[in-house]
């Protein structure tokens, strides 16, 4: 193997290895990006259901005090 074929051949590999790595790392940067946003909008998501849940109790306690007890028809007779 001539010395131009063996230059060429490892210029190649070098090649190879850094797109190689260069996307590796930019898959890397991309997943971790990706996850962060993830987490936010997790946590926003999940902030906004406990209002809503503290909201839809809230409104089950006010309707139960203006409703009152139940009120029965049927009454116990007197004997």
């Amino acid at each position: 193997m001539t010395t131009e074929t063996l230059t060429i051949v490892i210029s190649a590999i070098g090649i190879v290895l850094t797109l190689g790595a260069s996307l590796f790392a930019a898959g890397a940067w991309m997943v971790r990006r990706i996850d962060d946003r993830i987490d936010a909008v997790d946590e926003k998501l999940s902030t906004r259901i406990d209002a809503v849940a503290a909201d839809v109790t809230d409104l089950k306690i006010s309707v139960a005090r203006l409703e009152g007890p139940p009120r029965h028809l049927l009454t116990a007779g007197r004997r």
